[in-house]
């Protein structure tokens, strides 16, 4: 059929000028040429249009927009292009082809804005209208249409014209509408009704019927019309009846809507008590079993829907075609008669029926309809009203808005245990849906916050104790429900923290167990909520990335205002997978509420303490990542955020308490990143020389952080610590746990593993020993310390680390009593020379530590202390490095850095001049205190030497048992304490330097390290990983001071040879004047210098070739650490090679860490081959080029 209106390249031109001509063409046909004969008519032209539409010769937009154009000139052409559409639409769907159906159809769809809805159903097929979205369902529409026409026209209306007359009906209603007045009476309406009906033979029901109708169209005379009603109809059962039938007019399923005036009558007269409800209860539509099952039907169907939130949907099946599924499924809220009267209850404040009705439907159900929620959090506002007002603690200006209070059916309250009898139940029917109203939420908040402050301040009333147990279930039931369904509020989330604060962590941490376990799991919409959430939390943590931290933290925030519990769960459990993770994740999380931050702690705990994880890995050796993860991410959080720790450090102690040492993990990484104390095997030289200073010393060169960067965070877990006194237990707890790890612990666990478990406490110990230390003021730290036989005896602390807990206990005790006698000195006004101090200082030495060793001397037995005196055992035991030694060599490092340091601010020029004064200042201040701190503690050393020198006569008691006083100094003192920390292993190498300079009566240096050399196997073998590294320390340190006399001739006479401690044979004369002393030669100690290193060589090769694991591990480890100074002989260098060399081969594919340990060390031996010397230049073997005391040898070798 050729066109009249557009040509076949109009879809070209149409922008130009084929709209504009079309356009001016049907302006000029007008309306008034649809009908004539003419072919040019309007209607033949938008045929044209639609057609070149469907035919694809002019796009959708271009048609729809023309269309537009001519309504706005032509009025009244949407029924014409109803017309024009209708008949494309029988065209198209006769035809084969899809593409031309398919143009069809979306040109329809667009067309919807200028085609009324009733005119597309009128002119359209209902296939048409379902694809084109005006009907929801095809089958729906069809069943609904047969109903209406049915009750339209062939439903028959009941009429008993035998009996009645339509003129007294008309008098009756006359009577009933007449407009109510003063003069008019109930009675004298009363009076006429009776009348009617006995004088037009009136149904009573059906007047009755009548009446109830009148009064539900004047509900504003309910004076009048509840006498009238309760005079007329004294029997309940009748008027339930009438009103039942009249409820049965109104069937949810015939598609009518019960009229809202018809349950403000019922709640009018319930109020009154002219029905009953038990009554009338039947009689309302749905049933309760089709409730129950709608009910739990969407429940189920909110898991299905969370559940398939985590699957991957393959099916080619429409999202709209879902959505519609839904939409047939028919919501028993919307026009539930039984809701309908609750609602009109609850409006007028009718609560106790109401209450009747909630009680008989499923929990949860009722108020999930959004008209009962609003009613009753209405009712809520009113009844709260009057106790709000007197304990909101907000300024009056802020009060302003006032709540109107109805005439209810129950009074406001006045009280908080009135609260809890009244308002609290009402509440509890609301649950997760007081969210519509969060101006109550608030107000809840508020009322729990004062009634907290007051509880706490002890100004409660004894009645109203209980309102504590209702606001918590308050806080279970209503409050964190309805924060999940809130949208990101975070003023709310903050005022609920204000709350929650004033409770101590245990029961909120019970809270949030419950809101993020439990809660979400009984009620659909927090199962949705729930699901939607953590969808949300996955699309984000995806692209979660440094470079985009502030935009995800946003996002994030604002998901944690509502669910806080569900988001911190799916992060955690990515950072326990990916523990790259950890930077972004912290970064980002600096845009939560307080209360987000509580939960995360808790979340933390929560994922630790998860019993369906496994703490190790397969292998069993090593602790899982996730766990270690979990402990970094930890100590991050609490580093960078104020989050409470009460939790986790309580959560530690209780792990400890049940024998778990693997989450002590967690404590290390919180107190690394909060204290910046870190304990590690890899410290350097120099970092031990600076932990040997003082206090400013090793805050600045003893740890890889900087300590001064983490005062904020040192303090805030200082604070909680001693808050909930948890400094001591956790350290007695430590102790404990590190000894019972080796006899406790699983049979069938691997020694690698119980080693590591044993370093943890070790390490952990030390570590927070260390903090307690330097955080805590002296005198805290003492107040709260026990005595050392306290320590040994009740709680069974080991005696190691008892000694070191009590340290600083001895050191500021023997200072303060130095400090009084110094007063007194200057109060007597004694001369206050260095010699005088040093005195008074070894006088209040001798007084405190007189009482230690008292207390030492019930820790072992008596026969100890035949050879070793308990003054000795407490003296070595309570110094440190800090009183032997002063490390000038670190204090100059570091004074030269902050002058490095100075000199570098000043010439920078990009820096604020107040900028560059203020870090000036501040290290010019840190070098003063540096330089008057190693002056202190110079001073400190001097004296502290002076106190051993005058002691020393007393340590070692006899001279004929000097093997056994050797014996028990290595095993009560030396070895314990060489492998307990880094600088012990230093401290014990030192002291036993000092006994040797001080020329200790009855102390053999020689023999002293011939029993530490001539076998350290069994050490080596009983050591754990890091022990090693610190028995290693230690045999370094020694061996430095062996080396160098045997090194240097000149240091060998000046420090050894003259020296009661190298004396090699004691010969007893007749009398006491001709006892001899046989002094150890040069040449000799060489030889004894040779045996050593064979001994180590000896020892070092049985391990490596024992096999086990242990032994290999040890062993390499120490010979890592002993590497300066040994191995030396060429000989025996050769051989520990070789063995080396052959351990790599043999466990290159058995034992990794094997492997690698040795391939390391092979490594390092081979850089140190320039200084393997043959045997001959370590000792001189002729024997006529030196005189060899064989005697000497001898008892050196064997039984001296």
């Amino acid at each position: 059929m050729a066109t009249m209106f557009l040509s076949a390249d109009a879809g070209k031109t149409w922008e130009k000028s084929g709209k504009s001509e079309f356009i001016k063409s049907c302006r000029a046909l007008g309306l008034e040429s649809v009908y004539s004969q003419n072919k040019k008519s309007l209607q033949r032209a938008l045929y044209e249009l639609c057609n070149g539409v469907v035919k694809g010769m002019i796009k959708e937009d271009q048609c729809v927009s023309t269309l537009m154009e001519i309504d706005d000139h032509v009025k009244g052409i949407s029924s014409v292009v109803a017309d024009v559409l209708s008949i494309l639409d029988v065209e198209t769907s006769c035809h084969d082809d899809k593409t031309t159906r398919e143009r069809c159809i979306s040109l329809l769809a667009a067309c919807c804005s200028l085609i009324t809805e009733p005119l597309m159903k009128e002119r359209f097929d209902l296939e048409t209208l379902e694809a084109i979205h005006v009907i929801q369902s095809k089958q729906l529409f069809q069943q609904r249409y047969v109903k209406t026409k049915t009750r339209l026209y062939y439903k028959q209306q009941k009429f008993n014209l035998l009996r009645e007359e339509s003129e007294g009906y008309s008098k009756l209603v006359a009577e009933l509408n007449q407009e109510i007045t003063d003069k008019i009476t109930y009675t004298q309406v009363l009076e006429n009704i009776k009348s009617l009906i006995g004088c037009f033979d009136l149904d009573p029901n059906r007047v009755l019927d009548i009446m109830l109708e009148a009064f539900e169209c004047n509900l504003e005379s309910e004076d009048f019309y509840v006498p009238l009603l309760r005079s007329y109809m004294t029997d309940k059962s009748t008027l339930c009846q009438v009103m039942g039938f009249r409820f049965h007019f109104y069937e949810p399923t015939q598609g009518m809507e019960t009229p809202s005036s018809l349950y403000k009558v019922t709640a009018l007269l319930l109020k009154h008590d002219l029905l009953d409800l038990n009554e009338l209860y039947p009689h309302l539509l749905p049933e309760d079993s089709a409730i129950v099952d709608f009910h739990k039907t969407e429940l189920s169907d909110a898991r299905t829907y969370a559940k398939k939130m985590n699957l991957v949907i393959l099916s080619d099946k429409k999202d709209e075609d879902k959505d519609k599924e839904d939409l047939t499924k028919t919501d028993l809220r919307e026009n539930n008669q039984k809701l309908g009267i609750c609602v009109a209850l609850l409006k007028i404040g009718v609560w106790e029926h109401a209450r009747s009705i909630l009680d008989k439907l499923p929990e949860f159900f009722p108020g999930s309809h959004p008209p009962i929620a609003r009613a009753l959090c209405s009712l809520v506002h009113q009844v709260i009203e009057p106790l709000y007002r007197s304990n909101t603690m907000l300024p009056p200006q802020l009060c302003k808005k006032k709540v109107n209070i109805d005439q209810l059916c129950i009074s406001p309250v006045q009280s908080y245990r009135e609260l809890y009898d009244t308002a609290f139940p009402m509440l509890y029917y609301l649950g997760a849906h007081t969210s519509i109203d969060p101006v109550l939420f608030m107000k809840l908040v508020r009322l729990g916050k004062t009634y907290m402050i007051k509880r706490n301040n002890k100004e409660v009333k004894v009645s109203d104790d209980i309102a504590y147990y209702g606001f918590l279930n308050i806080l279970d039931c209503v409050i964190f429900p309805s924060l999940s369904l809130l949208t990101s509020n975070c003023s709310l989330s903050e005022e609920l923290w204000s709350l929650l604060k004033l409770y101590p962590y245990e029961i909120r941490y019970r809270l949030y167990g419950r809101w993020k376990n439990e809660l979400y799991s009984q009620q659909s919409c927090l199962v949705r909520s729930k699901a939607d959430c953590l969808e949300k939390t996955k699309y984000i943590m995806k692209r979660l990335a440094k470079e985009n931290v502030k935009q995800s933290g946003r996002q994030l925030g604002k998901l944690c205002h509502s669910n806080p519990a569900i988001v911190f769960e799916f992060v955690l459990s990515q950072i326990q997978r990916y523990d790259n993770f950890i930077g972004p994740v912290v970064d980002c999380l600096k845009y939560q509420t307080s209360l987000s931050y509580d939960v995360l702690t808790y979340c933390i705990i929560e994922a630790v303490a998860n019993p369906e994880k496994e703490r190790l890995k397969v292998d069993d050796t090593n602790i899982s990542l996730w766990l270690a993860s979990l402990a970094n991410f930890a100590g991050m959080i609490c580093r960078k955020y104020t989050v409470e720790l009460s939790g986790l450090m309580q959560y530690v102690a209780n792990q400890l308490k049940a024998g778990k040492s693997f989450d002590l993990l967690l404590l290390r990484e919180i107190v690394t990143k909060m204290a910046g104390i870190e304990v590690s095997e890899e410290v350097t030289n120099d970092q031990l020389e600076a932990m040997s200073g003082g206090e400013l010393l090793r805050q600045e060169g003893g740890y890889f952080a900087q300590v001064r960067n983490t005062k904020k965070s040192s303090t805030r877990l200082k604070e909680t610590l001693l808050e909930h006194d948890l400094a001591l237990s956790l350290c007695i707890l430590m102790a404990q746990q590190r000894d019972s790890v080796i006899y406790k612990e699983d049979v069938n666990r691997h020694l690698k593993l119980v080693g590591k478990l044993y370093d943890q406490c070790q390490d952990t110990l030390c570590q927070f020993g260390s903090f307690l230390s330097m955080s805590l003021s002296t005198e805290e730290f003492v107040k709260r310390l026990p005595t050392i036989d306290v320590l040994v005896t009740e709680y069974h602390v080991p005696p190691d680390a008892a000694f070191f807990l009590t340290r600083p206990q001895y050191t500021h005790l023997i200072n303060v009593r130095y400090e009084e006698l110094r007063k007194i000195d200057k109060v007597n006004k004694t001369s206050s020379s260095s010699h005088n101090k040093t005195s008074r200082y070894i006088d209040a030495s001798e007084e405190i530590m007189k009482p230690a060793a008292d207390t030492v001397r019930q820790i072992y037995d008596d026969k100890i202390w035949d050879d070793l005196s308990p003054q000795f055992y407490a003296t070595f035991w309570s110094l440190s490095m800090y009183d032997l030694f002063t490390p000038k060599h670190a204090y100059e490092k570091q004074s030269q850095s902050l002058t490095n340091q100075i000199l570098a601010i000043e010439d920078n020029r990009d820096m604020p001049h107040s900028k560059k004064k203020k870090e000036k200042e501040r290290c010019q201040k840190l070098l003063d205190n540096l330089k008057e701190e190693e002056k202190k503690q110079n001073d400190h050393v001097s004296r502290v030497l002076a106190r051993l020198e005058k002691s020393r006569d007393q340590w070692f008691l006899s001279l004929a048992t000097k093997n056994e006083a050797i014996t028990h100094f290595l095993q009560l003192c030396v070895f314990p304490r060489c492998i307990f920390t880094a600088s012990d292993a230093v401290y014990c190498s030192k002291f036993i330097h000092i006994l040797h300079q001080l020329k200790t009566p009855n102390f053999s240096t020689l023999l002293c390290y011939d029993r530490i050399f001539c076998d350290i196997t069994y050490c080596v073998t009983s050591c754990t990983e890091n022990e090693a590294h610190r028995y290693g320390r230690f045999l370094c340190t020694t061996l430095d001071t062996v080396m160098r006399w045997h090194k240097d001739k000149a240091a060998y006479e000046k420090e050894c040879a003259t020296y009661p401690g190298f004396v090699a044979v004691f010969r007893k004369g007749t009398d006491s004047s001709n006892n001899q002393f046989d002094q150890l030669d040069f040449e000799n100690y060489r030889h004894v210098c040779h045996k050593w290193h064979f001994r180590i060589t000896k020892s070092m090769v049985t391990s490596l070739e024992s096999g086990n694991y242990i032994q290999i591990r040890n062993s390499l480890i120490v010979l890592t650490r002993v590497l300066p100074h040994y191995p030396r002989i060429l000989q025996f260098c050769q051989a520990v090679e070789r063995r080396v060399d052959r351990l790599g081969k043999e466990e290159k594919d058995k034992r990794p860490d094997i492997y690698a340990l040795a391939m390391g060390y092979a490594g390092q031996l081979k850089n140190t081959k320039s200084t393997w010397i043959p045997d001959h230049e370590f000792r001189i073997k002729d024997k006529e080029a030196v005189s060899i005391n064989i005697l000497s040898v001898i008892i050196l070798l064997r039984d001296y």
